[in-house]
């Protein structure tokens, strides 16, 4: 067993956060127990290329390993590992510094917005002197570094309970209003036929678009989703970031506008790398279980006359091409270049599938001050996320709620 220690829960806008240099460093603290066995420092960064030089950190004075930069130049988890006499009981504090003298060398990852005394602090006098506001590369916010400790003893938390909108909320009865016709209830169509309805309906209301091609992040909001994605303009009148995330979060809430419940599974293939996907899954009392939707490809796998759940996709390991049933939405979404590879080399391959994880909100109308504001853009940090135990030391150390197969299983609660 191992625990893991933080002071922040991943909420990253990747455009907001801190620059480090030789004269600007960072520090953060956090409260162990006394240890005696090796300990692994998780930090969520990025350097600006090849040229960057060597992030430097130490821990309680004791300087560990520098991080070589890499030709990526995108947000990742670094793993360092601490040695037992670096730490001690109580505060532990860990700083951080790059090689050059401009903001042109190492970003680290922040939380911005907490309240209260934190654990994260910025010098610009090479440590001189800290302040713990005004932080990020522009001076204007509070903040906590998204830096995380697992330590060898000790156990992580039990996962939250999976919490459902209620279907009161008239944030559901508004969307209600935009869904297709034959989605509703009482329209005569099978559970399956109005799930269809809604998949092909958001695949093809808007143009997958990434970080990589714009920088505002929409809000896990049904109606602005749909309307930010379809007319290609949102915050500041900037194109939006609306991408496999959002046509999730879109489909997990009009489902429950029509009586369905419904959840979000983050999926991902190799721990820090860029095969991650975001799908939605819908419980069926048919078969007795969650299925796997995608509703930016519009498409769920069967296999001998049966809807898949993830845990069964991930079984069938690469051999899923032939399972894949496309939906009407998938001939809109096949018009991009990028979504027919994307599906050629990820989907029909099932690599997304190999690590699979549960966002515990479905509350997203009601209660969207518990969404993230960038998942997808930066490596999935999101401490919230629960993942399956089998994978905690398959590098995901970074996050602390893991669960086994009975709570991905379970049926919905009322």
């Amino acid at each position: 067993m191992s625990r893991l220690y933080l002071s922040e829960s991943g909420r990253v806008i990747p455009t907001q956060c801190e620059e480090l240099t030789v004269f600007r460093r960072a520090r953060k603290q956090l409260e162990l127990p006394g240890t005696e066995a090796p300990a692994t420092l998780y930090l969520l960064a990025r350097s600006y290329g090849e040229s960057a030089g060597r992030l430097h950190l130490s821990v309680n004075g004791t300087e560990l390993t520098p991080i070589d930069p890499d030709a990526t130049s995108t947000y990742g988890w670094h793993a360092v590992p601490v040695q037992p006499a670096a730490l001690r009981e109580g505060a532990n504090t860990i700083e951080l510094w790059a090689e050059l003298s401009v903001m042109k060398a190492w970003s680290l990852a922040l939380e911005a917005g907490r309240a209260g005394d934190g654990g994260s602090w910025v010098s610009d006098d090479t440590g001189g002197s800290w302040r713990d506001q005004r932080m990020g590369y522009l001076n204007s916010v509070r903040a906590e570094y998204v830096v995380r400790l697992r330590l060898a003893e000790g156990e992580d938390p039990s996962p939250p309970d999976m919490v459902f909108e209620d279907s009161g909320c008239p944030r559901l009865a508004s969307l209600r209003e935009k869904v297709p016709e034959g989605a509703r209830a009482g329209h005569g169509g099978s559970q399956m036929e109005r799930v269809r309805a809604l998949s092909a309906w958001l695949a093809s209301s808007w143009e997958h678009t990434s970080s990589a091609r714009a920088a505002q992040y929409a809000p896990w909001d049904a109606e602005t989703i749909i309307a930010w994605g379809s007319g290609q303009l949102g915050h500041n009148n900037q194109r939006p970031i609306t991408f496999c995330v959002h046509y999730a979060v879109a489909f997990v809430s009009a489902c429950q506008a029509v009586g369905m419940a419904a959840r979000c599974a983050a999926l991902m293939g190799t721990p820090n790398g860029a095969d991650g996907h975001f799908v939605a899954e819908v419980w069926f009392d048919e078969f007795g279980k969650w299925v796997m939707v995608d509703p930016n490809t519009d498409a769920l796998y069967w296999k001998d006359g049966h809807p898949l759940s993830i845990t069964e996709i991930q079984r069938q390991g690469e051999d899923v091409a032939g399972l894949i049933e496309w939906g009407q939405g998938t001939v809109f979404q096949r018009t991009f270049p990028h979504i027919v590879e994307f599906i050629e080399k990820n989907m029909e391959r099932g690599l997304s599938f190999r690590h699979r994880s549960l966002w515990p909100r479905a509350d997203l109308l009601s209660h969207p001050e518990f969404s993230p504001p960038g998942h997808g853009s930066v490596s999935y940090c999101e401490a919230d996320l629960v993942w399956e135990t089998a994978h905690r030391d398959r590098g995901f150390g970074m996050f602390r709620y893991f669960a086994d197969s009975d709570y991905f299983e379970a049926a919905p609660q009322p």
